[in-house]
């Protein structure tokens, strides 16, 4: 109980003197000590506060399955992910769909259909559908995080594969759930965008499909992922409350649905920081803080 008290008290310093992330850095420092590693509380330590920038692609390859929670086999399997991607790549160059002049992205992308046994024939590739379309967008947000390419490329496979495996029958309840949060919070604003018209045109996709990659700056948008890969989908939803509220004004000034979308697909870059944080903390009081314990 003492050692309760006395952590307490240091957590609530540091909190009050800007170190906020001192003692949850010390936490997932003896999570990431446990062999095997435990997911379920590395998730939930996801959950309740953000990843340290030096752990975070640790963590995301151990929740996305990449690295088995056994961290001695980390190097054995991290070789295999290599030897694998190699093989891919350089099946699809043997194939003539790459070359070294391909995008990166695009060429993940290809890597990605051909693992799914979705790969089109070379004379019938024709422009990306949507469901391409998100993929790279989301792939393009991850190539900014993550340096290496490999890392990379595994990383956008398994964030897209699970989230469609999790929460796929979701997706398409986030909008009725905004709409829910928005009329508690700002009822002003739903009205309008209903009686103009714009509430059934907000960019959803950008949002519910890709995650919010091509709309918030990397800084702010791995925030948001950290939840995501840790098993919330709604957090989303409370980014996008978060984005109305915060262009509430400009918004009740804005008669066309088309001007909404506009202003909403490309919403400045300055204060997403303050916009997530927002976001985090009302998604937290809507649905509760998961409880974890080191």
């Amino acid at each position: 109980m003492a050692e309760d008290l006395q952590r307490n008290f240091r957590s609530a310093y540091y909190e009050k003197v800007g170190f906020r992330g001192v003692e949850e850095k010390k936490s997932l420092e003896i999570l990431l000590k446990d062999n095997p590693l435990d997911v379920e509380k590395l998730s939930t330590f996801s959950q309740r506060f953000p990843l340290p920038s030096m752990y975070r692609i640790h963590v995301w390859k151990v929740l996305l399955g990449i690295l088995p929670p056994h961290s001695d086999s980390h190097a054995l399997v991290g070789g295999y992910r290599r030897e694998q991607y190699n093989d891919i790549r350089e099946a699809l160059e043997v194939m003539r769909y790459v070359d070294s002049s391909t995008p990166s992205t695009d060429v993940f992308l290809r890597m990605f259909q051909l693992e799914s046994q979705v790969l089109p024939r070379c004379s019938e590739t024709t422009a990306p559908d949507e469901e391409n379309e998100d993929f790279l967008s989301i792939g393009r947000s991850m190539e900014e995080i993550v340096d290496d390419p490999i890392d990379c490329y595994w990383l956008i496979k398994c964030f897209v594969n699970q989230f469609q495996a999790k929460f796929g029958d979701s997706i398409p309840h986030l909008p009725k759930s905004l709409e829910h949060y928005l009329s508690q919070e700002e009822p002003r604003l739903l009205r309008h965008l209903k009686n103009t018209g714009a509430l059934a045109q907000l960019p959803y996709s950008l949002w519910f499909r890709r995650c919010f990659a091509g709309c918030l700056p990397e800084s702010s948008l791995q925030r948001v992922w950290d939840k995501v890969i840790s098993g919330s989908c709604k957090v989303l939803v409370f980014v996008a409350l978060e984005i109305l509220l915060s262009y509430n004004n400009m918004l009740l000034g804005i008669s066309r649905p088309e001007g909404v979308a506009k202003l909403l697909c490309n919403i400045p870059q300055e204060n997403t920081d303050a916009i997530v944080t927002k976001a985090i903390d009302s998604w937290h009081k809507y649905c509760g803080t998961p409880m974890h314990a080191v």
